[in-house]
């Protein structure tokens, strides 16, 4: 968590609440999440409009004309837009302050202090992408099934470590294989090369109908997460597996079982997902 469509989620509020503003101020008190340097970084952004906000998988990308701010927020990081800084609270959590032209204050928050923020030249925006690997996004136009088939037709890879990867297609972290793979009927730790042709084209059209459902329905809450407005997101309700251990299965009825496949948790129906 966050995932793709909490993402993008995330985006869409910051695109609603600070395009087109400049930042005046910059603060930052961990400086080791900050991977280019947090002196010069603070020092290069003021002055910088926020032209737009962009997403490449699960990156955030804050365009600011000639440089862009990549912000990937790993387990728990968020953002939220405070109306000025009188509003800001103490908060031990709160690692990054971006004070705006109209006097908010963007905030970034991070309990485990996984997040990162990357500065770039706006040229080098591309090769970022391609050296992290980071494989089509989940639509229809961008991604195709062939390719797909092919990589996986060719691997040996367990297919759940392989679509987290991000190599595949890119956006899909624990909770979101998991509803894939059910909704495929395909067992977390089948070998990839296993996989028949219409498995295959299962996993393609739920990845992108499940991702596509979860920007839709605002992410999914779990334990922390929250969008940029601080609202939940209701895309845990229409969970059929993550966090459903002991449950019966909304397709057969058979108890939801949880097992660990190469350390991240991983729920399936033992019945309708055979290994």
């Amino acid at each position: 968590m966050p995932e793709l469509p909490e993402v993008e989620t995330v985006r869409r509020g910051l695109e609603r609440l600070i395009v087109g503003r400049t930042i005046t101020a910059v603060k930052i008190l961990y400086s080791p999440m900050v991977k280019t340097g947090a002196e010069e970084f603070s020092l290069y952004l003021l002055g910088l409009q926020i032209e737009a906000m962009r997403r490449r998988g699960k990156y955030l990308i804050f365009d600011l004309g000639q440089a862009v701010l990549i912000s990937h927020l790993r387990m728990e990081g968020k953002y939220l837009v405070f109306s000025d800084k009188d509003q800001v609270p103490d908060n031990k959590h709160f690692h990054a302050f971006f004070t705006l032209d109209n006097g908010a204050v963007l905030v970034y928050q991070d309990v485990r202090k996984f997040g990162t923020m990357e500065l770039l030249a706006k040229a080098e925006e591309a090769d970022y992408f391609i050296k992290k690997k980071i494989g089509p996004e989940p639509t229809k136009e961008a991604f195709k099934l062939k390719p797909f088939e092919e990589a996986l037709l060719l691997s040996q890879k367990l297919i759940k470590p392989y679509l987290l990867e991000q190599s595949l297609v890119a956006g899909l972290g624990n909770i979101y294989v998991d509803e894939v793979l059910w909704a495929a009927k395909v067992h977390p730790e089948r070998v990839a090369s296993s996989l028949k042709k219409t498995e295959i084209k299962r996993l393609h059209d739920e990845t992108i109908r499940i991702l596509q459902l979860g920007i839709e329905k605002g992410g999914s809450t779990i334990r922390t997460y929250q969008n940029a407005l601080g609202l939940n997101g209701t895309m845990q309700e229409y969970h059929q597996v993550y966090g459903k251990t002991g449950e019966p299965c909304a397709r057969c009825g058979r108890e939801i079982v949880k097992i660990q496949v190469r350390g991240r948790g991983s729920h399936f129906c033992p019945r309708c997902q055979k290994l």
